[in-house]
């Protein structure tokens, strides 16, 4: 899927999700929310597989892009989903930093959207790998 990064991780859901908000905290990121569509999916009496959203951000990172142009908030702040597949598998996806800046038509931004791409890559390869523990 275009501006889509999906990865493996090597850990259950819960797990995965936990390790991936203790990353983006030591990143210095903000945690604004955890949103659990297979929560709200049980209250309505429907099965999800394990999916959940962590919403965060900074806004020394995410302001720039917006006084570039508003409608960048829209994307903002960043978001990261932990899933189960049917066979099981959890991964972690996420909206490329330089997909949302081609989206909006972004201009004069490319040091914010560097170091966007480079910790998301950085923060989901840990979370989703033994590498945190090393």
């Amino acid at each position: 899927m275009e501006g889509l990064t999906t990865i493996p991780s090597k850990f259950d859901p819960k797990e995965t999700t936990e390790r991936l908000e203790t990353e983006l905290r030591a990143q210095g990121m903000k945690i604004f929310a955890r949103i659990d569509h297979a929560a709200g999916a049980r209250e309505a009496g429907l099965d999800l597989r394990p999916t959940e959203v962590i919403i965060f951000g900074n806004a020394r990172g995410g302001t720039p892009l917006m006084q570039s142009v508003q409608t960048a908030g829209i994307d903002l702040p960043l978001k990261a989903l932990v899933w189960q597949d049917a066979a099981n598998k959890t991964w972690i996806s996420y909206n490329e930093p330089t997909w949302i800046a081609q989206r909006h038509g972004l201009t004069n931004v490319d040091p914010a959207v560097s170091k966007m791409n480079a910790l998301l890559r950085a923060v989901t390869t840990r979370a989703a790998s033994d590498l945190s523990d090393n």
